[in-house]
C-alpha cells in the first residue's frame, strides 16, 4: 500500500466516530419539539415530586418523636400533631405525675377529649412513599406492612426445621437453598428431643390453661362483674398513683379490685436499671406493668376457695393473656397477692394509662 492509501484511510478512520457523533447530535436537533419538552417536563416532575414529599414528611411528622406516624395521628388544639404512641405516652406520663398532660410545642392542654383525630393527615401520610426494611424499595405506606410481612423476597425467615432446633434466619429468597442443604434434616431423632421437648412443653401449659378453664366452669358457683379500675391517689408526702374498682357482690360477700403500676416504683415515668431502650430513645416509655390484687372487703366465717380471672369484658378493649390464679380468702387473710395483668407489652399500659377508667371482666370461681 502506498503511502498515500495508508493517509487517506486513517483519516476515514478518524472520521467515523466524528460522524457518528454528529449523527446522534442531528438526531436530537431533528428530535420533534414536544417529545423533547416532554422528557424534560417528566424530569422536571420528579424533581418537584421528590422535594414535595421530601416537605410533606417534615410537617406532617409527630411533634414528639419526630417521626411519620404509622397508625392514628392526634392535634392539640393549636393543630399540632402527635402519633398515638406518643400521644399515649404524654397522657401516661401526665397521669402517673398527677399533672395535666400538655402538647410538647405550645404547652395547651391535650386529653382524650380536648385532643381529636386528624383524619386528613392519616390518610395523606399513608400515600407517602417509605423505604422497604428490607429490599430498600419504596412503596406506600398503606401497602408497606403487607409488602414486608408477605411478598419481599429480602424479608428475614426461618428454616422449616426450627421446630427441631435449626436456627438459622436469613432472607426468604435463601430459605429454599438452605432447607436443602440444612444439617437438621438428617438428625437423628435424640439429637433433636431437647428442641422438641421445649415446644412440648409450651404446648402443655397453653394446654393446662384451657382444661383449668373448663374444669373450672363445672363448678356450682361461679360469678361475673364487668368493672371499671379508677385512678386514685395516696395522701403520703409523695403521691402514688393506683386504681381501684367500686365494690361489688359476689358470693354474699363485696368485693375491691385494686391495682398498681410498677409495684409502686417510686417514680413510675422514670426508667429503671434493666430498661435501656428508653435512654436510647427518649419517645418510648420506660419498662411499665400493672399488677392488681383481689381484696374481700366483708368478714367471712369461713375461708373462701377462690379462683379468679381477668378478661378484655364487653365495654372495654383491654389486650390480655388470660390467667388464672387462686386464692384462700379468710377474716385474717383477707387480701390476695398482687398478680401481674398479663399484658403484652408496655405500649398497651400504656394505652391503659392514658384511658380515664380501664374496663374489664372478672369471673370468679368458688371451689
Amino acid at each position: 500500500m502506498s503511502d498515500t492509501e495508508a493517509a487517506t484511510a486513517t483519516s476515514s478512520a478518524e472520521t467515523v466516530p466524528e460522524t457518528s457523533d454528529s449523527a446522534e447530535k442531528m438526531d436530537e436537533i431533528n428530535e420533534p419539539e414536544t417529545k423533547r419538552r416532554k422528557l424534560n417536563r417528566n424530569n422536571d416532575n420528579d424533581e418537584k415530586k421528590n422535594r414535595l414529599e421530601e416537605r410533606l414528611g417534615s410537617i406532617l411528622c409527630c411533634a414528639v418523636c419526630l417521626d411519620l406516624p404509622r397508625a392514628a395521628v392526634y392535634q392539640c388544639n393549636n393543630g399540632h400533631l402527635m402519633c398515638v404512641s406518643c400521644f399515649t405516652h404524654l397522657l401516661a406520663d401526665a397521669r402517673l405525675r398527677d399533672e395535666s398532660a400538655t402538647c410538647p410545642n405550645c404547652r395547651v392542654e391535650i386529653s382524650k377529649t380536648a385532643a381529636t383525630r386528624n383524619l386528613a393527615v392519616e390518610n395523606a401520610v399513608s400515600e407517602l412513599p417509605s423505604e422497604c426494611q428490607y429490599c430498600g424499595k419504596e412503596f406506600p405506606r398503606n401497602s408497606m406492612e403487607r409488602h414486608e410481612d408477605q411478598m419481599c423476597d429480602e424479608r428475614t425467615s426461618g428454616c422449616k426445621y426450627s421446630r427441631i432446633g435449626c436456627p438459622w434466619r436469613g432472607p426468604k429468597h435463601e430459605s429454599k437453598q438452605h432447607e436443602q442443604d440444612c444439617p437438621h434434616a438428617n438428625r437423628s431423632g435424640a439429637e433433636v428431643m431437647e428442641a422438641l421437648q421445649i415446644i412440648d412443653q409450651q404446648v402443655a401449659d397453653e394446654r393446662k390453661l384451657y382444661e383449668n378453664i373448663f374444669e373450672l366452669l363445672g363448678y356450682e358457683k361461679i360469678t361475673f362483674n364487668d368493672l371499671q379500675l379508677k385512678p386514685y391517689r395516696t395522701e403520703e408526702f409523695v403521691h402514688r398513683l393506683y386504681y381501684e374498682s367500686s365494690r361489688f357482690s359476689a358470693f354474699n360477700n363485696q368485693w375491691v379490685v385494686k391495682a398498681r403500676i410498677n409495684n409502686s416504683q417510686k417514680d413510675p415515668t422514670q426508667s429503671s436499671e434493666r430498661d435501656i431502650t428508653y435512654q436510647k430513645d427518649p419517645t418510648q416509655s420506660s419498662e411499665r406493668d400493672i399488677t392488681y390484687q383481689l381484696i374481700l372487703r366483708t368478714r367471712t366465717s369461713c375461708p373462701l376457695n377462690i379462683n379468679f380471672i381477668i378478661l378484655r369484658g364487653p365495654f372495654g378493649d383491654m389486650k390480655i393473656h388470660p390467667r388464672i390464679y387462686r386464692f384462700d380468702f379468710t377474716e385474717q387473710d383477707n387480701e390476695s397477692p398482687y398478680m401481674p395483668l398479663s399484658l403484652p407489652d408496655t405500649a398497651e399500659c400504656n394505652r391503659l394509662l392514658a384511658a380515664k377508667t380501664i374496663n374489664f371482666r372478672l369471673i370468679m370461681f368458688l371451689a
